[in-house]
Parts: structure tokens; C-alpha cells; sequence
């Protein structure tokens, strides 16, 4: 199995996306830190697991961020893979959208898988080896209308991707950035159905279709690959068109 003596951390790991990478990880070989703030949820999926443990974690608190990695050593060993899935998002243009919710989500979405990479990297580095998995979203490649502040935060997420990796370089550690699209989700299914209706593929995403991504990346199948951004969107970003195709009697 690709995560055999691995340890991997999950943000927001207690449903949606996360919960999908912690039991993948888990089912690998992986043992799994899953962190979050939804409590029941997370000590529940990690009772389901082989090896996995629930930390409650703010991802935008650094005393919390070094309070479970220094947990993970002592239960598991040093960290090899970091999944930075946390993320929340609230909809509204500029003018609508309030400053203290742009704020927030420049704090989870950015700044706390930032704080992730800045607490976990230097035990990565003294090992010689690790991934680190940014969540961004398709949002980071594109513009939205009504989705300022959670766009300037997966662009952010997608950036500061590419300036670890170079900052990595040479280490054994490789960071990546991957873009989902809609997913079903607690989050992507509040989406309009009109969002993905006129994608190429038209259907709604799985988050264990994201999941199959993410651990390619965190794993040795990926060994030449850092700095790198992965789009999971159905073909959302390249265009959306009409899916009718002409009868016999039109051309």
C-alpha cells in the first residue's frame, strides 16, 4: 500500500472532501491525524478508521497548529503528509460581501494552510522527505461573480503553492495545489445546478474523485512533481457551452 508507515494530517477532515482523503489515507496504510472544529463528527470518523485520531484544530491559530503536529510525533512519529483542506466560504460581490467575512476567509482558506506548511516543514526538511496538498479550487484559476473574497483566497492558496515549492526545492519536500470544482459536498451542494449544467462533463463532482488526485500527490507516484496545480472540475474553467448536438436534418 502506497501510505504504509505514513503519517498524514487533514485539515477539515471531519466530512466532505476531508473525511473522503482521511479514510482513503487510512485504507493505504496511512496513520491520520483528522483535524477540525466539527468535534462529534470527527472523533465519529475516527472511531471508523484503522489508525486515525481526531485533534480539534483552528487552522488559523498557530499555538493550535503546533499543539497537533507536536500530538501527531508523539502518537505517531514525524509528520509526511500534510492535506490543507480547511475551508469555508461566503457568497457576495464587493460591494455586498463584508469586510469581516472577506477577513475570515483569508484567514482560514489562506493563512491557515499557511501556518500548516510553516509548522510542518521543518521536521519535512529534516527528514529529507514529505507532501504537502494545497485544496484550493477552481476558483483559483478563474474570476466569479459574488465570490470575491473566497477567489482572492484559492489564488492566494494557488501562489503561495508555487513559492513553497521553490522555497522546498532540493529538500526531498514537494508541494502541489489542487482545483476542485463543484463537489457534493456540505458546501458544493448548495450550489445552483446551473453552475455545472453546461460544463463538459455536466454532472456535479465526487469528493472521492478529488480524493484520487490528492493522493497521487501525497504519494511517491507523484515523486516528480512539485509546484504543480491539478484541476478536478469538469471541465468548468476551459469554458461552458451546449451539450446539443445537430440531427441529420441540420446539416
Amino acid at each position: 500500500m502506497r501510505f504504509d508507515g505514513r503519517i498524514a494530517i487533514v485539515t477539515g477532515g471531519a466530512r466532505g472532501m476531508g473525511a473522503s482523503h482521511a479514510r482513503a489515507l487510512a485504507a493505504e496504510g496511512a496513520r491520520v491525524v483528522i483535524c477540525d472544529l466539527l468535534d462529534d463528527e470527527g472523533e465519529a470518523l475516527a472511531q471508523e478508521l484503522p489508525a486515525a485520531r481526531y485533534r480539534h484544530l483552528d487552522v488559523t491559530d498557530e499555538q493550535s497548529w503546533s499543539s497537533v503536529v507536536r500530538e501527531t510525533e508523539d502518537a505517531f512519529g514525524a509528520v509526511d503528509v500534510l492535506i490543507n483542506n480547511a475551508g469555508i466560504v461566503h457568497f457576495g460581490g464587493v460591494e455586498a460581501l463584508s469586510p469581516a467575512h472577506f477577513r475570515q476567509m483569508i484567514e482560514v482558506n489562506l493563512v491557515g494552510a499557511f501556518i500548516g506548511m510553516h509548522t510542518v516543514l521543518p521536521g519535512m526538511r529534516g527528514r529529507g522527505r514529505g507532501s504537502i496538498v494545497n485544496i484550493s479550487s477552481a476558483a483559483g484559476l478563474t474570476g466569479f461573480a459574488g465570490g470575491v473574497g473566497y477567489v482572492a483566497s484559492k489564488w492566494g492558496v494557488r501562489g503561495m503553492t508555487k513559492a513553497a515549492a521553490l522555497d522546498m526545492a532540493g529538500t526531498g519536500v514537494r508541494v502541489n495545489s489542487v482545483h476542485p470544482g463543484v463537489i457534493r459536498t456540505p458546501m458544493g451542494d448548495s450550489a445552483s445546478p446551473e453552475l455545472f449544467a453546461r460544463q463538459p462533463i455536466p454532472r456535479i463532482g465526487e469528493p472521492e474523485e478529488v480524493t484520487r488526485m490528492v493522493l497521487f500527490l501525497a504519494s511517491d507516484d507523484a515523486s516528480y512533481t512539485t509546484g504543480g496545480e491539478f484541476l478536478i472540475d469538469g471541465g468548468q474553467t476551459i469554458g461552458l457551452g451546449g451539450h446539443a448536438r445537430p440531427s441529420p436534418d441540420d446539416v
